[in-house]
């Protein structure tokens, strides 16, 4: 049985030379994250109320905690109580921050802790010694070894030395079940650092006294052995020291020293005889007879007896006695000073040839050392060899002497430069469990948290979020989204679904308008314009609203339409003919359909199941069916159910204008979609168009 209509022209895919099982992936746009955590929010407020609840139950359950710090100020640049230190002070170039970086490991050490253990007896303490109450019943008490690493291991987890930026302080913070335990803890730290430190110099600077003491005594048996050498080798050269220095040498330096006195004054006094005899033998002129205090006398005396003569002589006659007792004055006292000048002159003379004999003794005895000295003087040369190595070694015997004293008295000095500035004091709050932080941790960590847990779900089973990706899933258009809350209007057929709104009303008509206005239809086209409408089998109820709004706002347009229900009627006992019927050539349509009360909507149910058909018949009578129905209709609407399970609807699928998809934003899983979309191209054709339902709006 064939045919003489034309068949339905059919919608070529974008991408022919694919298979129809493949579609294009479903993307997730950025406006889309909201619509996904909307949707999943029972997991982010699920993971945000389960991780609160851990948060509470920690903070209530779990032991308060105290912390306690003490300061410690470091100066890098130590006390400079000794020149020759042991630990000589350097600053290095970043201002000594290294030196001070450093100290945080050793506040660390095994050793500081260990004398703050010691200090505090923390060894039989059961927070850290590891012998709680548990270990105590289970009866796995430890040696005492074991006992100290553990209390050592205890303390460091306990323990936080930190350094602020800039600063040359150290912050030593224990923490402990006991605020007074905390700062017990940390003062004994600190105060272990600061003798530790200072035990450390002592030790370093004993150290280096036993080394230079023990060097003392090669040093001193070196000195022996250049003393020795020196004396045996003056001993053997017959070489007599006086002040480090041959008393020849000393002999000689001496007689030339007397030598040269001699020669001036010899020099001196052969001036003076030299000057008298210029003279005449007269000696009144020289610096001796100036210098004699005789001659100075004499000479007044004589002054005096000219200035009497002459006063006597104007007064009294020259026969007056006085005037002749004035005058042989004068002449005794002329005398004597004569007499006492030809002393001077004799005494000069005298000492003149005394001293120019001395001159000549002294370089007669100064001639024959002379000769003496050269005899000694290649001996001398080796003698001041040895006397030099004999000093470089006294020289490095004494440093050694002296560097030993000073490290010996370094050990008793503490030159370190710390000092603690702060004593720990006990805390007033508990650091942990820090409870308002927990819940912050909590309820934003549970936001992030759930949020990706939501996205995760999405990925793994992601639904329908935006008509973007609905249309890159199916590659047709999407007409619009219809609201999915109910209003005022109810349309005449359909009853409850077909309760709409007024902006219900003008989406379904936009998208009536889309569908019919591309022109893609020949004006001569003997087939009734057609809508399919199906879904996947989890949106019937949307499908046959939407099915039901596109027949009521046509009609309301003016159109007269077709209302085939190809998926109703399944369960009832004794189902009236219908579209199966028509399909199997039983029935004409006009016999099996009747108009809804008070609209302009006809309408023709599923029908009976009672036989199968071939579907080339049920086409053909599709088209039969399509081609009177325009005679008297300008609109066919078909639910076609969910194609996935309605196979009878094949002939419909191949002979409709228009498939549209519905789907449910934030519900319909895009594995459904997908589904679906196959469906419909295993029965040879695409979907052409889709709407989507808005449950929000």
């Amino acid at each position: 049985m064939q045919s003489s209509l034309p068949m339905v022209p059919q919608q070529s895919s974008p991408d022919a030379g694919r298979s129809a099982g493949s579609y294009a992936a479903s993307t997730v746009e950025l406006g889309d994250l909201k619509r996904i955590l909307v949707r999943r929010r029972f997991w982010i407020f699920g993971t945000v109320a389960l991780l609160t609840l851990v948060a509470l139950l920690y903070g209530l359950l779990t032991p308060a905690l105290y912390s306690s710090a003490a300061e410690i100020l470091i100066d890098p640049q130590d006390l400079q109580v000794i020149t020759n230190d042991v630990n000589p002070s350097r600053i290095s170039p970043d201002g000594g921050i290294t030196q001070v970086e450093s100290q945080v490991s050793v506040v660390q050490s095994t050793g500081v802790l260990m004398r703050a253990i010691a200090a505090t007896n923390l060894t039989q303490d059961p927070e850290f010694n590891g012998q709680g109450l548990l270990s105590g019943l289970l009866g796995s008490g430890s040696a005492e070894g074991d006992r100290s690493a553990q209390t050592l291991d205890a303390l460091r987890r306990r323990l936080a030395v930190k350094r602020a930026d800039k600063v040359l302080v150290l912050d030593v913070i224990v923490t402990a079940k006991s605020a007074d335990k905390a700062a017990l803890l940390a003062n004994a730290i600190a105060q272990a650092y600061l003798v530790d430190k200072a035990s450390a110099r002592a030790q370093m600077a004993k150290d280096a006294s036993v080394s230079i003491t023990a060097r003392l005594d090669e040093q001193r048996k070196r000195v022996q052995q250049a003393e020795n050498a020196v004396e045996a080798y003056k001993s053997a050269n017959n070489m007599v020291m006086a002040a480090g220095n041959l008393v020849s040498d000393q002999e000689l330096t001496e007689i030339n020293t007397q030598l040269s006195a001699a020669q001036s004054r010899t020099a001196a006094l052969k001036a003076q005889v030299d000057q008298m005899r210029r003279k005449s033998g007269t000696a009144d002129a020289t610096s001796e007879a100036m210098r004699s205090a005789v001659i100075s006398s004499l000479r007044a005396q004589e002054a005096t007896l000219v200035d009497q003569v002459s006063q006597l002589g104007t007064e009294l006659g020259p026969r007056h006695p006085s005037l002749i007792a004035a005058q042989q004055q004068l002449r005794d006292t002329r005398q004597l000073i004569a007499r006492e000048l030809g002393r001077i002159a004799t005494a000069t003379e005298t000492d003149y040839e005394r001293a120019l004999a001395n001159q000549q003794a002294l370089e007669a005895k100064v001639a024959g050392m002379k000769s003496k000295s050269l005899d000694t003087d290649q001996a001398s040369v080796r003698l001041r060899e040895l006397q030099r190595d004999l000093e470089a070694v006294r020289s490095v015997y004494a440093n050694y002497l002296q560097r030993a004293q000073e490290t010996r008295e370094q050990i008793n000095v503490d030159s370190t430069n710390a000092r603690i500035i702060s004593n720990a004091i006990p805390a007033l709050k508990k650091s942990w469990p820090p409870f308002s932080l927990l819940l912050f941790g909590a309820i934003f960590g549970g936001l992030g948290l759930g949020t990706g847990l939501a996205l995760i779900a999405e990925y793994a089973s992601p639904t329908v979020l935006s008509s973007a990706q609905m249309q890159s899933a199916i590659e047709a258009p999407v007409l619009g989204v219809v609201p999915a809350k109910s209003g005022r209007r109810r349309w005449p057929f359909g009853g409850s679904a077909a309760v709409s709104s007024q902006k219900t009303d003008a989406v379904v008509g936009l998208a009536l308008r889309r569908m019919f206005s591309s022109g893609q239809r020949p004006p001569d086209w003997p087939l009734v314009p057609s809508i399919l409408v199906t879904s996947s089998p989890g949106e019937g109820a949307q499908r046959s609203r939407v099915a039901r709004l596109l027949a009521n706002v046509a009609a309301s347009r003016g159109s007269r339409v077709l209302f085939i229900d190809a998926n109703g009627s399944g369960g009832q006992k004794d189902p009236q003919p219908g579209v199966l019927d028509v399909l199997r050539g039983e029935y004409a349509f006009e016999a099996v359909s009747h108009y809804a009360a008070g609209s302009n909507v006809a309408v023709l149910g599923r029908g009976r199941s009672k036989a199968a058909f071939q579907e080339a018949h049920g086409i053909y009578y599709a088209q039969q069916m399509l081609a009177h129905a325009s005679r008297s209709f300008e609109l066919v609407v078909i639910d076609g159910g969910a194609l996935a399970d309605n196979l009878n609807a094949s002939p419909l699928v191949a002979m409709v204008d228009e498939i549209v998809l519905v789907a449910t934003l934030n519900a319909t899983p895009m594995r459904d979609v997908t589904a679906t979309s196959q469906a419909v191209s295993v029965m040879g054709r695409l979907p052409t168009a889709a709407l989507l339902v808005d449950e929000a709006a």
